[in-house]
């Protein structure tokens, strides 16, 4: 496979799939994703979530690839190039100005995960649940310790992205892939393995849809689309280093399968085990760092598989903070023609530096807030709930309407014909279905529907 002209580029098809797999697997698969199931009723919400991830997450993940692959550009400069001198650039500004704002406060949450892992080697006692809390929240209050994990993280991503999209990206994705999903398969095995298990494979797999609110249908739909790192330029950025012989629909299915499979596996690595020690499924954000501790020290062998899953869950938000990254890097080289060393240090520094602003904003500055939010939140509530809806529902009807059914049928059919009426399916898809699909997911976020 040749390298994009002028360009680096992905060189093999499990390179595309593991980086842009990498990309979409995150803290959402294995901290979010299991809690918020819990929270919403279990089985019935995930049944939900799958048939979003196939009639919204899918058609937008093809949308972002083809924007990207058909302009060879960064977020932004896709968009100038294939609609230039129109407003459709702000697209790429939102997707960008997300992926700084997300991987600020991303990378304190990666920086805890860290922490957990040293946590989990020096075999630290906790005396129930209420001790595991007090800890929590004494860490992440702490002026200087979150700080240090954050910035080995930051160092970590920034090391890999600068080092370039195939020897850096693609070999480091190609690598940490595989190995995630090994320990997940791990950390099943031993779930499935405890007394009571089988109560929580019940939770997770038998629906009982009386248990699902309309709530819980909007945060499914919600969380379908955030969990691919749809609407921040991640794909974009991607799909403009994939080479035109890879078929992008085989890509887009294979990394929805992938993401889908590992938010699977997660939750069958955490509830049936949150179920064999009588805790609850719906412990909300602290079921990874208050829950699952006092899990792993009450389990024959929990020190070692606690140090497992810390592993894993650092391993997952590295392979997407590599790609937010990437989405800030690909602007500075080529809209700021900085060098991609330069480029990548300069973005990071940057990110690092509102990074420990959020960091501080749960401890000692936690008093300065905005609109009631601290900067943590408040840069988490910008992302979520403006930024990527608004994003997304944009790319969804620039692919639909303005890039038009003939050049999306070049893209993805590179030179060939498409079978049956997948064409048909997907255009009307982009067009009404998921922007209309995203806005409620937008007007939720905001408050303008409870």
């Amino acid at each position: 496979m040749t390298a994009i002209k002028g360009r680096d580029s992905f060189k093999s098809k499990f390179g595309v799939i593991a980086a842009a797999a990498g990309s979409a697997i995150g803290l959402g698969n294995i901290w979010k994703f299991p809690y918020i199931t819990g929270e919403n009723g279990g089985a019935a919400f995930l049944f939900v979530y799958l048939a979003f991830i196939a009639v919204i997450g899918l058609p937008i993940m093809l949308s972002e690839l083809i924007i990207g692959r058909k302009a060879h550009r960064n977020a932004i400069g896709s968009f100038k190039k294939l609609a230039p001198a129109t407003l459709w650039k702000y697209i790429g500004i939102f997707g960008v100005g997300a992926a700084f704002f997300i991987l600020s406060f991303y990378g304190v949450v990666a920086g805890w995960s860290i922490r957990y892992i040293f946590i989990a080697f020096s075999d630290l006692s906790y005396n129930g649940a209420e001790s595991v809390n007090a800890f929590f929240n004494s860490f992440i209050k702490n002026p200087l310790q979150p700080l240090i994990y954050q910035l080995i993280f930051m160092f970590l991503t920034g090391l890999i992205v600068i080092i370039g999209v195939q020897k850096g990206i693609e070999k480091f994705s190609k690598i940490l892939m595989p190995i995630l999903l090994v320990l997940i398969i791990v950390l099943d095995i031993r779930a499935l393995t405890l007394p009571g298990a089988s109560d929580g494979l019940r939770f997770l797999f038998h629906p009982d849809f009386g248990k699902l609110s309309f709530e819980g249908v909007l945060v499914a739909l919600g969380h379908a689309f955030f969990s691919l790192s749809l609407g921040m330029g991640t794909l974009i950025t991607y799909g403009s280093y994939i080479n035109k012989k890879n078929n992008l629909i085989r890509v887009a299915i294979n990394v929805t399968i992938a993401d889908t499979l590992i938010a699977i596996l997660a939750g069958i690595a955490i509830i049936p085990a949150v179920f064999a020690f009588n805790l609850e499924p719906s412990e909300g954000p602290g079921l990874i760092f208050i829950t699952l501790p006092n899990v792993f020290k009450s389990m024959p062998g929990g020190d070692f598989f606690s140090v497992l899953f810390f592993v894993l869950l650092t391993i997952a938000a590295l392979t997407s903070a590599i790609s937010i990254l990437e989405v800030v890097v690909a602007y500075f080289s080529e809209e700021l023609k900085m060098k991609r060393r330069v480029a990548t240090v300069f973005a990071t520094v940057l990110i690092s530096l509102l990074g420990i602003i959020c960091s501080l904003s749960l401890g000692i500055y936690s008093n300065y807030t905005f609109f009631g939010l601290n900067v943590f939140d408040l840069l988490d509530f910008i992302s979520a709930n403006i930024l990527l809806p608004i994003g997304g529902m944009l790319i969804s009807l620039f692919v639909g309407w303005s890039l038009g059914k003939y050049k999306v049928f070049k893209e993805i059919a590179h030179g060939g014909s498409l079978k049956g009426s997948f064409l048909v399916i997907f255009m009307f898809l982009v067009r009404f279905l998921a922007p209309l699909a995203i806005f409620f997911v937008f007007i939720k976020g905001v408050g303008l529907i409870d």
